[in-house]
């Protein structure tokens, strides 16, 4: 007992002694979190999560602090092992480890690791883990025994563990009404530190990987469409669905804003047929994406479950299937997208952030894009997810597209403080057009018989009228820029030519995208007994139907979108604000 709890010979308490031991604990998840802070890929909650969650291995030293330096070393070692992903990770990507990047080491096998080895080792990788090693080593030579009286260091040690963990888990469980949404936000609290960052993620990867396993196979027993006949039957052809993220069509030029937020699809206008009267049924990427992809709607959500999605469409088309997402995969709350992407013959994905506020650009999409153009496949169906102007919006785009700065363009009834985030998100908007133009220009210059459709998957209020004060989504209190979203068709000349179909008519018809697979089906040429022409945004046979907007669940909620307050044209909101601005404007 006396080798467990010793009484000091020093007076005090050696508040050095605990800041080295502390400092050395840290290091090996501070040291990539700081870089992560340094470099402004993430927001800094990551960096405090690592920072608390550190203090647990304090109480091991504070009750035994006769075998600190044993104790240190074998702790230490351990966290330097399990901290080598996560700064290596770094080192080659710029990004934070994540689950999704715990998902793709489990899924891999040794010689795509070795592949992945050769390929991303750089010279200067092992002198940068040989000083990464270095240095925990030199704070280990600083750790010395802390003695404290019995009381004392179990008091230090209660207080250690509560920091760490205690704290973050009384906060999550107070603040959900089931144990398991708790246990679940616990853990993604203490995820950014090391070593659990590897057993957070496997014991999610392994929920994940059982649910979506569970998903597929239910996908896959579901029956294929009836008597489907193709128009293009036998012809190739390239057709491309790109789902945007978070974008309100209202804060693009392409549809009227005042702000040059849009310039090179504004460049492609006449090439483009622009839809501008499309709403989303849900606010949220899931929700919506439910509805979108597949035959489910308002009045019938749950046929997500039941129905061929669009990629069991295609696939059964003939087509060979892509899906290009820079958006997260392996999370428990994109499960449902990661079942949709690997209906596809073949994937891609991009964003392996722990969370969506951290660096990605979507500009990422781009090479993976040029690779499936060039398969030799003559029928291609490619997805590609980007991820938009999701917020954070500042890291959505790279410096050089930071090009709105002030208040010109900006309505009056943006203050001062709203005024950064307004203005990253028409940032982000511009670089949204950047990707979006880009990825019509390569297919034009690729395929000779394609065709492209751009929508997103929900809208975002970011201090719009005609509720100003609010920034981002929420179903319970609707605004019209949360549910307005471009819609965009691209046709080659050939394809066109083929078709030989007029828009025009159908340009202005008040459409929701839960119905969108009718209106794929319709522009791909695709017919089948489950198809409804009236459904179509492009049939002749169309026919208005509610814009229900609202939680399906609660079916009572429902609520069509014309009723609630349209977003006043923001040059009129402009010119009503601000007469020296429209004065300039006119100018």
């Amino acid at each position: 007992m006396s080798a467990v709890l010793q009484t000091s010979p020093r007076k005090g308490v050696d508040w050095a002694g605990l800041g080295w031991a502390f400092l050395f604990f840290w290091y090996f998840s501070g040291v990539t979190q700081l870089l992560i802070q340094l470099t402004g890929t993430a927001g800094f909650s990551g960096f405090r999560q690592a920072l608390l969650a550190s203090a647990l291995w304090l109480v091991p030293v504070l009750l035994w602090p006769a075998r600190t330096r044993q104790l240190a070393a074998v702790i230490g070692t351990l966290l330097w092992l399990c901290s080598l992903g996560s700064f290596g990770y770094f080192l080659v990507y710029g990004q934070e480890f994540s689950q999704s990047v715990i998902f793709i080491m489990f899924e891999s096998n040794i010689n795509e690791s070795r592949e992945y080895l050769i390929q991303y080792f750089a010279w200067w990788m092992l002198p940068a883990f040989a000083a990464y090693g270095l240095c925990g080593w030199l704070l280990w030579r600083k750790v010395r025994p802390i003695y404290l009286s019995r009381p004392g260091a179990l008091f230090a040690a209660a207080i250690a563990l509560f920091v760490s963990v205690g704290y973050p888990a009384l906060r999550q469980f107070s603040k959900h009404d089931s144990w398991q949404a708790g246990f679940d936000n616990f853990t993604q609290r203490i995820e950014t530190a090391t070593p659990w960052q590897l057993a957070v993620g496997y014991k999610n990867y392994r929920e994940q990987l059982t649910n979506m396993q569970v998903l597929l196979a239910e996908n896959a027993s579901i029956p294929p469409l009836a008597n489907l006949q193709d128009a293009h039957a036998g012809q190739p052809g390239t057709l491309v669905l790109v789902i945007g993220e978070s974008t309100n069509r209202q804060r693009m030029s392409l549809y009227g804003y005042p702000r040059e937020t849009t310039p090179e699809l504004d460049a492609l206008r006449d090439q483009l047929q622009v839809f501008d009267n499309v709403v989303t049924p849900r606010p949220y990427t899931i929700e919506a994406l439910q509805q979108v992809l597949t035959f489910a709607d308002q009045e019938h959500p749950e046929r997500y479950l039941t129905t061929p999605s669009v990629i069991n469409l295609m696939k059964q088309a003939g087509y060979k299937t892509y899906w290009i997402t820079n958006q997260q995969t392996m999370t428990k709350r994109n499960t449902m997208l990661t079942t949709f992407s690997e209906q596809a013959d073949e994937q891609f994905y991009l964003n392996n952030n722990r969370e969506q506020n951290a660096r990605q650009y979507d500009g990422d999409v781009l090479a993976p894009f040029a690779k499936v153009l060039a398969d030799g496949a003559p029928r291609k169906f490619i997805v590609v997810h980007l991820l938009g102007t999701h917020m954070s919006y500042q890291y959505r785009y790279p410096a050089e597209y930071e090009r709105f700065t002030d208040r010109s363009g900006v309505p009056g009834n943006v203050s001062d403080d709203q005024l950064p985030t307004y203005n990253s998100y028409d940032n982000a908007v511009l670089y949204n057009d950047h990707v979006v133009a880009s990825l019509i220009k390569d297919l034009s210059g690729a395929q000779a018989n394609s065709m492209l459709l751009y929508l997103s998957d929900h809208g975002e209020a970011v201090f719009d009228a005609p509720k100003p004060d609010v920034l981002g989504r929420n179903e319970a209190a609707p605004t019209s820029p949360m549910y307005t979203v471009p819609f965009i068709v691209w046709n080659s000349p050939q394809w066109q030519a083929q078709q030989a179909r007029d828009f025009s008519a159908a340009l202005s018809r008040p459409y929701s995208s839960s119905h969108f697979i009718h209106t794929w089906a319709d522009l791909a040429g695709l017919r089948f007994d489950e198809y409804e022409a009236h459904k179509s945004l492009v049939s002749q046979n169309f026919r208005p139907l509610p814009l229900l907007i609202g939680n399906p669940e609660k079916p009572k909620s429902l609520i069509d979108f014309s009723l609630i307050k349209p977003q006043a044209p923001v040059a009129q909101r402009i010119a009503q604000k601000d007469p020296e601005q429209r004065a300039t404007k006119a100018l």
